[in-house]
């Protein structure tokens, strides 16, 4: 669920305390590839849940699959997945350049791409935590125009202590040909590789991975996390001390507000005069009454001069 205040928008969420599977590969950890084989399972179901709401996630890797404290996997940062309404196709480049489909690259790119992307994603992010480096030599500052002529020209190598399995199954993810390649959950479920799984045990995360996270460790940088609160333009741990400070702030505004209002008040008082009808009408009829009373004296004074001539 999710609430907010005056400046942030809070969104509740599960607890994972497993950390990010970028941070144990950093650690040196090495997946086994049950662990793996178990991994992509439960991926490929989450995968299987986005293209049924027509979402496609667009940013699969290590960094963006979070652990639970009992070595589960979730996906997580949807900040650029997209809806795909109907049989649309996207157009526009986005993700992580490492885990981007071919496709993605597209020079032509009225062909667009589907949920196909997510799944080659979900191979290379495979591919390196049994590897402990990814398929391609892709960095984020090779040029397009490199990586398409990478993924023409390169040959991806396995390792011969792989199963043949494995290796089959990650050839099928990491097919250049969307149209090939292996982009939904009946692909993986009835690959014979997975003959011994048990899918309803997988959804209901019964099975026991063979990593569990360190549940005495913070499992994540924590030089990171604080330079990220440095960094962070409204840091949370301020907020109460910066509501408080914006608060005295508007109280004093208002303050100033409420006298300035009340001088214009005051002056309007002094100033304003009050229009009577009546007492005009009054002045009106006093002055014509005045008037009248003035005509009257003046012939009776002529008169009087003239008879003293």
């Amino acid at each position: 669920y999710s609430f907010q205040d005056e400046e942030d928008m809070f969104m509740v969420v599960d607890l994972l305390l497993g950390g990010d599977l970028r941070y144990h590969l950093q650690q040196n950890v090495h997946f086994q590839e049950d662990t793996v084989k178990l991994f992509i399972c439960e991926l490929a179901m989450a995968l299987d849940y986005l293209q049924s709401q027509r979402i496609i996630h667009r940013d699969m890797k290590p960094d963006n699959i979070l652990l639970d404290e009992h070595g589960h996997v979730h996906i997580t940062d949807f900040n650029i997945a997209a809806m795909l309404p109907g049989e649309m196709r996207i157009t526009t480049m986005a993700g992580t350049k490492p885990y981007m489909a071919p496709e993605m690259f597209n020079f032509r790119r009225e062909a667009g791409y589907s949920f196909a992307v997510d799944w080659w994603s979900l191979g290379v992010t495979a591919y390196e935590l049994l590897r402990g480096r990814r398929p391609y030599h892709i960095r984020s500052s090779t040029s397009s125009k490199e990586i398409v002529h990478m993924f023409e020209t390169a040959i991806v190598t396995y390792p011969s202590a792989w199963s043949q399995e494995m290796v089959s199954l990650l050839k099928k993810l990491l097919e250049p040909n969307p149209d090939q390649r292996f982009s939904h959950l009946s692909d993986i479920q009835n690959f014979p590789y997975m003959n011994d799984m048990n899918w309803d045990a997988v959804l209901q995360k019964r099975l026991i991975p063979g990593f569990i996270p360190n549940k005495g460790r913070l499992n994540c940088d924590p030089t990171f996390e604080l330079e990220e609160m440095i960094l962070e333009s409204k840091p949370l741990h301020k907020k109460k001390k910066r509501l408080a400070k914006k608060e005295k702030e508007m109280r004093k505004s208002d303050s100033s507000q409420t006298c300035l209002l009340q001088e214009h008040l005051e002056n309007v008082q002094k100033e304003f005069i009050i229009f009577n009808r009546e007492k005009v009408k009054r002045d009106f009829i006093q002055r014509q009454g005045n008037l009248a009373l003035e005509r009257t004296k003046d012939p009776q004074e002529g008169d009087g001069q003239s008879n003293n001539l």
